[in-house]
């Protein structure tokens, strides 16, 4: 079988990562809360789909995401049967934390970059919108195209995000940024992002704002700002994919958890913080915590 082919990590505006991708021409797209899904054509010519870590079945299937693939298949059949270098990535739409979407955007298939095979590199966005749009494909299209963008200017961005989003409900949950002649520091092509502070503080006022005092340990505070219930929520909607949740699946929901704050942030959080000296087992035991907090589904008494 071929290697699964993962979308890259979105690094948070500010970060190393993504040093000087605002000096030049920079694509503004929305972020939109749903699940991560790609779809592409196999060695056998075969339509194939995937959520964020695997390749998907009909008894694995993302939230629906493969069926739907199969329902919708002359589309992307015809398209990859034409251009079989390109693999999808994008947001298939279905409930998480933000819920104010209008009713007609629910259970559909955002494209939101393309991968080349053959380049190893995402396409620039004008050399595939016309493409998707040829064959009746959703994609995400810019906010704005601006040069050198200042901080300033893509948080006033921010609120123009309403894309998909019911009349008088506000804005969505951030941007991305995308330079397509950029490379970070280590030669890798990637993307900034920006998430609104309400999107964030809706995900704890929904359950609960924690107690946060400044004496608070460094690995809490971690933990706190980490363990979000979109990440919560994102990681029960794979669990679904493979059974019900139950009581018994409480250890693979934390070391679900706890791996993907460790493989995801801990980069982020060196830097952020300036190397800072972290006690992993605290650490470990905090993300537990806020697991906990933000999991009513499997720990109903715990809040």
């Amino acid at each position: 079988m071929e290697e699964f082919v993962k979308y890259q990590h979105i690094e948070r505006l500010g970060s190393d990562e993504v040093e000087g991708i605002l000096d030049g021409t920079c694509y503004v797209f929305p972020k939109i809360d749903g699940t991560n899904a790609s779809v592409w054509l196999d060695q056998d010519q075969q339509l194939c789909a995937g959520s964020r870590n695997r390749q998907l079945s009909l008894d694995a299937d993302n939230a629906g995401f493969y069926a739907w693939v199969l329902d919708n298949a002359g589309r992307f059949s015809d398209l990859l049967a034409d251009y079989p270098h390109m693999r999808l990535f994008g947001e298939w739409l279905v409930p998480h934390t933000l819920r104010t979407y209008r009713e007609d955007a629910w259970r559909r298939f955002y494209v939101f970059d393309v991968w080349h095979e053959e380049d190893q590199e995402y396409g620039h966005y004008n050399e595939y919108v016309t493409i998707l749009d040829n064959y009746e494909i959703d994609f995400l299209p810019p906010i704005e195209i601006v040069t050198n963008p200042t901080t300033e200017h893509l948080m006033r961005l921010l609120e123009r995000n309403t894309y998909l989003i019911a009349d008088g409900n506000g804005c969505g949950e951030g941007i991305v940024v995308k330079r397509y002649d950029y490379r970070n520091a280590y030669g890798r092509q990637t993307w900034a992002k920006v998430v609104r502070n309400e999107f964030k503080e809706r995900n704890l006022a929904a359950f609960g704002t924690p107690n946060v005092e400044m004496s608070t340990s460094f690995e809490q505070r971690l933990a706190v700002e980490y363990v979000t219930r979109g990440r919560v929520s994102k990681t029960l909607e794979k669990m679904r994919e493979v059974g019900p949740l139950s009581s018994r699946r409480i250890p693979e929901l934390l070391g679900r958890i706890w791996n993907d704050v460790v493989a995801e942030e801990t980069w982020g959080i060196v830097k952020d913080h300036k190397n800072p000296t972290i006690d992993f087992k605290a650490f470990n035991r905090a993300v537990i915590t806020e697991t906990k907090r933000n999991c009513p589904e499997l720990f109903g008494g715990e809040r």
